[in-house]
């Protein structure tokens, strides 16, 4: 380890490398301290071992944005003088992040009481949506929420427009089931969840997912972006980051050193396919609830704000105190014999309603900061090359956004020190963490 990195994560403190003996002003030593957090981003960014397309992140301590920088390329040209930069406003496909997400939607319409959290779905849905190993035993939303609700993505989870999900269960069989544990029993994390609680809101609203998301969410934050990018405006299109990896797509392999290429994302070369013939209430899958929202690290500061500020923005009470207690409440807990869930690693060791509970005990899998107690909740995410985070701390109001526009090198041989994580991951979340939050504390 070298350089500002290496002094960092070695245990040299932040006020050490931010302000400089005898500065005598704490303006100059603000400047200081950002410039070293900026070059020891880039340095994650520049790893020459381990490349990274693009990177944008977000700090807030104590309920105010504390800092906010981009790095590397949206947009990876043949000419790398002709590449775009990451700006402010460039929007990331964020992955499992999209889940919370949407879940702060459906939470608005609870609150409306167009929908309970212990209502079967299938009343909604307007079918009966059941585990055949266990046709006695509903699914609800607070189990599709915890991911106990007992649906595996053994049999896929995104269709296009011209499936419904009726015609998807009912030809799906046992791949889309656990067979062994019943609903409300044993978690495993399944994006094919998100696809019908989606579906869910739009039978309930009978609006079309990515309009309702934006009236719930996105318009009263003033945030740009959404789930369905034929519906963007040119501006918006064109500052979307193309998600990359330096992996060949027809046989995966790593090549660090080699170019950068696509995975998604890349309308300069495949505009945004539109979806006239799709019928609300059908198949939200579509959209992508689970992983398709695109948003700015900006965009995400303003939702992580308003979560802080106990569901205000401005002059809008968007949720009520009541509710975000409930949603970040603690739905599921791992076992000590870890009988009752599949950790993946300790990754997961308690969820919420559409959000993780990360208790940074050392050791466990789940820790966000290396060497410091860093006790959030939130989620992370991964497709695609693109890596991001939106983890949040109630108590002392701080929270962080991190997202990655791809990746260079092979994630499994870059695996996290300290954490379930990749060691891209922690060093950006440490050191993000360590000079935006932790350094005035």
């Amino acid at each position: 380890m070298t350089g500002l990195l290496g002094l960092l994560l070695l245990g040299t403190t932040w006020s050490a490398l931010a302000a400089p003996p005898g500065s005598g002003s704490d303006l100059v030593s603000q400047n200081v301290g950002q410039r070293a957090l900026d070059a020891t981003l880039a340095a994650i960014v520049d790893d020459a071992a381990h490349p990274l397309a693009s990177l944008s992140v977000l700090a807030i301590r104590h309920g105010k944005v504390s800092y906010q920088q981009q790095f590397g390329c949206r947009h990876m040209a043949a000419t790398p003088a002709d590449s775009l930069p990451v700006t402010p406003a460039t929007l990331f496909r964020i992955a499992s992040v999209s889940k919370m997400m949407t879940t702060l939607g459906l939470m608005r319409l609870v609150e409306q009481g167009k929908l309970s959290l212990d209502q079967d779905v299938g009343i909604y849905l307007g079918f009966s949506l059941r585990n055949p190993h266990f046709p006695q035993q509903p699914l609800t939303l607070r189990s599709l929420l915890s991911h106990t609700s007992s649906l595996r993505d053994a049999g896929g989870y995104a269709w296009g427009p011209e499936r419904s999900l009726r015609d998807v269960f009912t030809a799906g069989g046992d791949s889309m089931w656990d067979r062994a544990a019943a609903p409300g029993r044993y978690f495993t994390y399944s994006n094919l969840n998100w696809g019908v609680i989606g579906t869910v809101m739009e039978k309930v609203t009978g609006e079309r997912f990515d309009l309702l998301m934006r009236r719930l969410l996105l318009d009263p934050l003033d945030v740009r972006g959404g789930y369905n990018p034929a519906a963007f405006s040119p501006e918006e299109v064109a500052n979307t980051a193309t998600l990359y990896r330096k992996r060949t797509l027809e046989t995966e392999v790593w090549q660090p050193h080699g170019p950068w290429i696509a995975q998604a994302d890349d309308f300069y070369q495949r505009p945004p396919a539109g979806m006239a013939s799709y019928v609300i209430g059908s198949n939200a899958t579509v959209f992508s609830p689970t992983g398709g929202l695109r948003i700015s690290a900006a965009g995400l500061g303003k939702v992580m704000q308003m979560l802080l500020d106990g569901g205000r923005y401005q002059d809008q009470q968007l949720l009520q105190p009541a509710s975000i207690a409930l949603m970040f409440g603690r739905q599921w807990q791992l076992a000590p014999d870890a009988s009752n869930g599949d950790s993946e690693r300790g990754l997961y060791r308690a969820w919420g309603l559409g959000n993780q509970q990360f208790d940074a005990v050392a050791g466990q899998g789940n820790g966000l900061v290396e060497g410091a107690s860093f006790t959030a909740v939130g989620h992370l995410g991964d497709a695609y090359g693109l890596v991001s985070a939106f983890v949040l701390d109630f108590k002392n109001r701080n929270g962080m956004v991190m997202l990655v526009g791809g990746t260079g090198s092979d994630p499994e041989r870059y695996p996290g020190t300290y954490s379930a994580m990749g060691r891209s991951e922690e060093l950006i979340l440490t050191t993000l963490y360590r000079g935006a939050i932790d350094k005035h504390e």
